[in-house]
Formats: C-alpha cells, sequence, structure tokens
C-alpha cells in the first residue's frame, strides 16, 4: 500500500502557518482539540477554509490529546470544538452534539519484515486478547517470536472504536505497549518486526496494512461500506453549532473542495 503521512505529538499547535497571518485580521478564532486521527484531517480543511471568503474571517487553534480529552475540553468551555474518532459514550457530559464530517478506516498494522496480509475476526482477538503470544501460530507470519501487542491509550477514540469493532467482549492483552496517538503506533509497529498494531488509514507509512476478513483496508473498501472496519469521525460542540463553526461543519459537509479533501485519506460526509 502506497505510504502516507505521519502526525506525531501531545498537545501540539498547529503551524503557524495555519492560523497566524489570519489570525491577525479574524473576527473569530475557533479553537480545537482531541482526537490524533482526525487532527491531520481538520488540519487540511482548515487550511482551505481560511481561503475561501467565509473564512478569510476565521482564525484557527488545533491542538490533540486524544477524543476523551477533545470530548473534555468542548463540555468544559475550553475550547469551541472537540475532536473525537469515537461514537458517544453514556458517560460523556450532556448538550454535546456529534457532528460527523468524515469516516475512517481502522487498519490491523504489522511491521514488513512480518507482514501478515489477513486477519479474521478471531485471530485479531486472539493476538490483541493475549491468546497466542507467538507469530508461528499466525497464519501468514513469515517468522516465530514474541508477539509484541501496541495499543493506543484509554483516553484514545482509536482505542475505543477498536474495542467495539474488532475485539467484542475480549479484553485487551495485559502486557500490551500503550501510545498516545496514531503516529506513535506508526513508528513502533514500523521500527519493530514483531509488532502489531492498528491505525487510522492516514497512518500507514512504513507498515504493512493486513486484510480484515478478507476485505482490504483501503479507501475503495471503505467508501463502498464492504470494509467492517470503519468508524465516523466528529466535530463535537456543547450545544447546536452555531456562528462560524457551523458555516465550517456545513462548508466541510457540501463543499467540493472540502469533500475532495476528505477523499484524500478517508471517507467523505457524503
Amino acid at each position: 500500500m502506497k505510504g502516507k503521512g505521519t502526525l506525531l505529538g501531545l498537545m501540539v499547535a498547529v503551524i503557524a502557518l495555519l492560523a497566524m497571518p489570519v489570525a491577525a485580521q479574524a473576527k473569530t478564532t475557533i479553537t480545537i482539540s482531541g482526537s490524533t486521527t482526525v487532527a491531520p484531517l481538520a488540519t487540511l480543511l482548515a487550511k482551505a477554509y481560511i481561503r475561501t471568503k467565509a473564512g478569510s474571517k476565521v482564525g484557527f487553534k488545533i491542538l490533540q490529546g486524544g477524543s476523551d480529552i477533545g470530548v473534555s475540553d468542548v463540555a468544559r468551555g475550553r475550547v469551541t470544538i472537540g475532536m473525537s474518532s469515537r461514537t458517544p459514550k453514556a458517560s460523556d457530559p450532556g448538550g454535546l452534539v456529534f457532528n460527523e464530517i468524515a469516516k475512517d478506516a481502522l487498519c490491523i498494522a504489522t511491521n514488513p519484515a512480518n507482514g501478515v496480509t489477513d486477519f479474521s475476526e478471531q485471530m485479531v482477538q486472539n493476538v490483541f486478547g493475549g491468546r497466542i503470544r507467538d507469530w508461528k501460530d499466525v497464519p501468514g507470519a513469515r517468522s516465530g517470536g514474541t508477539i509484541n501487542v501496541v495499543i493506543r491509550t484509554a483516553a484514545s477514540g482509536t482505542q475505543d472504536a477498536f474495542l467495539k469493532i474488532f475485539m467484542g467482549s475480549t479484553k485487551v492483552f495485559s502486557g500490551a505497549s500503550q501510545k498516545a496517538s496514531n503516529g506513535l503506533i506508526q513508528q513502533a509497529v514500523a521500527s519493530d518486526p514483531q509488532a502489531v498494531g492498528y491505525v487510522g488509514h492516514s497512518f500507514t507509512k512504513g507498515v504493512t496494512i493486513a486484510n480484515y476478513k478478507g476485505v482490504p483496508c483501503d479507501l475503495r473498501a471503505a467508501k463502498s461500506g464492504q470494509y467492517p472496519g470503519t468508524r465516523p469521525l466528529y466535530f463535537v460542540t456543547n450545544g447546536a453549532a452555531t456562528g462560524a463553526v457551523a458555516k465550517w461543519i456545513n462548508w466541510i459537509r457540501n463543499n467540493p473542495t472540502a469533500l475532495k479533501i476528505a477523499a484524500r485519506e478517508w471517507v467523505p460526509f457524503k
């Protein structure tokens, strides 16, 4: 599969190129925090939007930290938008609105030296649940050795989506290594022949992406609905979106330029 770019770091502000030239004239600054899966898409969409007439009046500040951080931040009024790659939880504060902006394919990744090309649901649960601990017991593995399971931290929407989509009632292996971002999982798997993890579709450079249930984790299968590992991506607002935020979300969902941007690595809203 063709390599994709990496976006690393916790709570890292989007480069000044995005916000500073516009911020000086901006009437509104939209502050955003949360999902490391949504952040690359949000950044691309913000850069494109500020080149439009409506967007020229808006500045952006985009931080990361995980979906739970974004949901908490917007609920507490710390940011305008919380980015989330998970669906709403019963424990989320009341009044939040999860505005879907796109979908993402969640992919199982192994190191190219190992290169497992297909996982069944049972094998995913066996490997990530710690029932199978040696690669020699995994069909398609090129070598044996202890399996190094790499997962996201509990605050991650990707972790939440992985558990719901892939794991069912199976608990994740307690000895798994936890990483705070998609990019860090990507790096860990790319650098360790014994590693296995999962990443959003835009974080696949340097790793081998496996089919799941015989279906490739690619955009064509995700867009058609055939790939069973897709999940929605959200901009979370405290109450219904209004003003500049509502205009931006509407632009993301309907504007041809925005839809084309989303189609690069994600499944557009339409």
